[in-house]
């Protein structure tokens, strides 16, 4: 038996649920003053004040003093795209000089730019820069992450890219979740034939990603100039016939309908969403999507913020994440997502702590084991060093996290 106690926290975030918190509900993180939390192998077995501790838990106990400090929940990193091979430094440059995303494609950047890079990657170098940045991910506070194959756009590189998430979750003390996006753009050799590589995912990538139990969602990016509503409708269509749960980048440029199409098949959730009309914010609310919104990407492109405020209002429940990539968004820090939310996209401390905790659980269908401190959760756990979890957002830029807790056991450790 392997237990640990966390006592003494000036402030123990549980961000109590065991499912999305839609609009308002997003502002209730259930704080408990001088907190304490057991695990014991690996799971929460108790929740409460300091001195209601049962005295018979305190012994055989690895005890950690967070007197002073706050307890959250790990976050839930619900949207990177973490796996690639090379980098993408010069497209930044050239946005710096006024190019914008279709005049880089032009000269040679883009995703076809990392499709050619993670090609010519070894299984080996994957896995060696996506251990260095799960690290770096880690150091955030960030205890679960999902992961997006889709620079690829061929059997061998999705099914290799696939494969190095597996395996990183096999050796990472993080838990990886992997998505199939092999409709991320479309390759050179099918410009024009859109629908037919819709087709070669679908009847030939698609089986042997399930065969080998390589995915527990499918992507596609829905925008105009990549894939339409009913090309991106047939793809998710077809994951979810061979058991696979749907994933959408929608709306991000236009508004194209993807909200809308997210909601009319269930997907668990749809990203980005800049452009999301009232009918498809409406349609989510009325059938349980989250909306996964990605603030740095935005931020990185100078492109409006989606509209957080409107979609709470309505009764959404509303995620973040980084959308960690080598292009439109190569940062994978959680204390630049939180700026951004409080200050730019009106959201509250509250609802943003609830975006990247509860709700990120929930946008990878998990909000019944991860992403609050009840009794049953995983015990992921996350102690910054301040006494309230107002300083997380005030310490602009900056992370707070002092300990990284996974499934009861310390998996990073600012003074060490």
């Amino acid at each position: 038996m392997n237990r640990l106690i966390i006592k003494n926290a000036s402030q123990l975030v549980t961000c109590s649920g065991f499912k999305a918190k839609k609009g308002k509900e997003m502002n209730q993180l259930h704080v408990i003053g001088n907190g304490a939390v057991i695990v014991e192998d690996g799971h929460i077995m108790w929740v409460g004040k300091t001195p209601d501790i049962p005295r018979r838990l305190e012994k055989v106990a690895e005890t950690i003093d967070a007197t002073g400090k706050t307890v959250l929940p790990g976050f839930v990193d619900s949207h990177t795209h973490f796996v690639f091979g090379g980098y993408r430094e010069e497209e930044y440059a050239w946005r710096l000089a006024g190019h914008d995303y279709m005049t880089i494609m032009e000269k040679g950047g883009g995703i076809v730019n990392s499709v050619k890079q993670t090609q010519g990657a070894s299984l080996d170098e994957l896995i060696r820069k996506g251990m260095k940045r799960l690290d770096s991910m880690m150091s955030f506070g960030v205890t679960t992450v999902e992961g997006k194959s889709g620079y690829g756009l061929d059997m061998d590189t999705e099914i290799k890219q696939l494969q190095v998430m597996k395996k990183l979750n096999d050796r990472h003390k993080m838990d990886v979740i992997p998505t199939f996006l092999g409709a991320h753009a479309v390759p050179i050799n099918y410009k024009g034939r859109e629908d037919a590589f819709i087709d070669t995912m679908i009847h030939d990538v698609l089986p042997e990603v399930v065969g080998q139990n390589l995915a527990v969602f499918c992507d596609v990016f829905c925008e105009k100039g990549v894939f339409t509503v009913e090309q991106s409708k047939r793809m998710l269509l077809a994951a979810q016939a061979k058991g696979l749960k749907a994933k959408i980048h929608a709306d991000e440029i236009v508004p194209l309908g993807g909200a809308e199409l997210a909601a009319e098949i269930g997907a668990v959730s749809a990203d980005h969403l800049l452009m999301a009309s009232d009918e498809g914010i409406k349609a989510m609310v009325e059938q349980n999507v989250v909306a996964t919104l990605l603030p740095g990407t935005a931020f990185s492109l100078k492109e409006d913020y989606a509209r957080a405020r409107d979609m709470m209002d309505a009764g959404l429940a509303v995620a973040l994440a980084t959308d960690f990539n080598p292009g439109s968004c190569f940062t994978e820090s959680i204390p630049l997502i939180i700026a951004l939310a409080t200050l730019y996209m009106n959201m509250s401390i509250e609802e943003t702590i609830t975006a990247l905790t509860l709700n990120g659980a929930a946008a990878l269908d998990l909000a019944d084991t991860i992403g609050s401190i009840d009794v049953g959760k995983k015990g992921d756990l996350v102690i910054h060093e301040f006494p309230s979890y107002k300083f997380i957002p005030y310490h602009i830029g900056v992370t707070t996290v002092e300990k990284v807790i996974k499934e009861g056991q310390v998996i990073f450790d600012k003074f060490e």
